[in-house]
């Protein structure tokens, strides 16, 4: 449709192709969504020699490769996840983060993974800004700026910023349960941990002027998927935070991801993607409420009482964490990998669809698997439902899923419509 944004996956033969049926980045309105990128050699098409350090450095410089290969640079990047194999490696692989980011720091999150594609030890992903949006043989003056800002009120990190704005979307960094007046954990168990990690999360919000319910997406990663029980006793004093909140029943989209460790030993990191009404400058101010939050469910698909399967803001639709569960009976399908994939997919599929759009509108995919050497099997289904390879991906193998699964997916969706207020 004229005058709509279209989906736009790019590749670069500077950095690593063909290890999957996926794109290296895929933009949509204001935002680029790289794929994980993992310490392979472009020219040679394998894992770099060395350890952590160095496979940090080559996936550093192969996201770098992709994003000047669309024109932009690593100071346009909003979010880093660094996913490891050892935790251990945190502080070597900062070291390499750093170097790269000498002058802005982007929002972090770090994580801690039972494996990664091709027995690689660190991956690491990005979200790039993309000012001149995605209207075909349109584009915008591209001169929208990025807000950082930080609070002392809540944990700070010479590694990273406590949330950076842009357009209609603000990201934070994942929240670990951190006391901000010591910079140590605090006592107790996970439900102290969780509550403090929301509370984080609250505080950021409110210096920034941005309500609790203005969240869209939650990503828990959590030590023990057996700990989700009492962490769900304190998201629920959390979520749904506003009597209007409260009066419709809305709780954001959420992805539980057991860590195979967390940074400082932590039991529970809660990261957050917040609905940003007002723009970034060149953009006027806008009434927050001149953007809606959209969320629904379909009864298609598996319902949960702590997520909303989809939480559209702008531009954006974004899809829960979906399990292989049989939406009749709640429990896993029969079979393997390819059954549960399968099922998976259609859970996304029958979302989408209920929201009138379709799956060549996904932009980015996360998967989640309990064996990595799953990958071969899941491709082959996937690339059944995503036939032109598009969508940007995310690959990794954590310790367990919830109900003893082996994959679960999640996605980032295009909204070409926007979300208007109802008329």
């Amino acid at each position: 449709m004229s005058g709509y944004n279209a989906v736009l996956a790019r590749n670069t033969d500077k950095a690593p192709q063909n290890l999957g049926p996926y794109a290296q980045t895929v933009a949509f309105s204001h935002y680029n969504n790289l794929s994980a990128q993992l310490p392979v050699d472009p020219s040679s098409g394998k894992l770099v020699a060395g350890g952590a350090k160095e496979q940090a450095e080559q996936c550093y410089r192969n996201l770098k490769a992709v994003v000047e290969s669309i024109g932009h640079s690593l100071n346009d990047t909003v979010r880093i996840s660094i996913f490891l194999t050892n935790i251990a490696d945190t502080e070597a692989v900062a070291k390499v983060h750093a170097a790269f980011f000498p002058n802005y720091l982007p929002t972090l999150t770090t994580v801690g993974v039972a494996a990664l594609p091709l027995g690689a030890q660190v991956q690491v992903e990005a979200l790039i800004t993309c000012g001149e949006g995605t209207i075909p043989n349109a584009p915008q003056a591209g001169d929208l700026i990025k807000v950082e800002r930080n609070t002392e009120s809540a944990p700070l990190s010479p590694l990273s910023t406590q949330t950076v704005a842009f357009s209609h979307y603000n990201n934070l960094s994942a929240q670990l349960p951190i006391d901000p007046r010591t910079g140590k954990l605090v006592a107790g168990g996970v439900e102290e941990q969780t509550r403090q990690c929301l509370r984080n999360i609250k505080t950021i919000l409110e210096s920034i002027d941005v309500p609790f319910d203005d969240i869209v997406r939650i990503t828990v990663f959590v030590k023990n998927l057996a700990d989700m029980q009492a962490v769900n006793q304190v998201y629920t004093t959390f979520f749904p935070d506003s009597a209007i909140a409260r009066a419709v029943g809305y709780v954001p989209a959420r992805t539980v991801v057991q860590a195979q460790a967390l940074p400082m030993d932590a039991l529970v990191q809660v990261e957050a993607v917040v609905s940003h009404g007002d723009g970034t400058p060149p953009q006027a101010v806008e009434d927050r409420h001149g953007i809606v939050i959209k969320a629904h469910n379909t009864s298609a698909a598996p319902k949960c009482p702590y997520s909303t399967q989809t939480v559209a803001f702008s531009h954006y639709n974004h899809i829960s964490a979906q399990l292989p569960l049989d939406v009749k009976t709640g429990e896993l399908v029969a079979g393997g990998i390819k059954e549960q994939a399968s099922q998976c997919f259609k859970h996304l599929k029958a979302i989408v669809e209920s929201i009138d759009h379709t799956l060549a509108d996904v932009v980015k995919v996360n998967l989640y698997l309990k064996n990595i050497d799953d990958i071969a099997a899941v491709d082959e289904v996937y690339a059944s439902y995503f036939p032109g390879g598009v969508p940007a991906r995310r690959t990794v193998a954590v310790g367990a899923l919830p109900k003893g699964a082996l994959i679960q997916i999640d996605a980032v969706v295009a909204n070409a419509e926007g979300t208007p207020p109802a008329a």
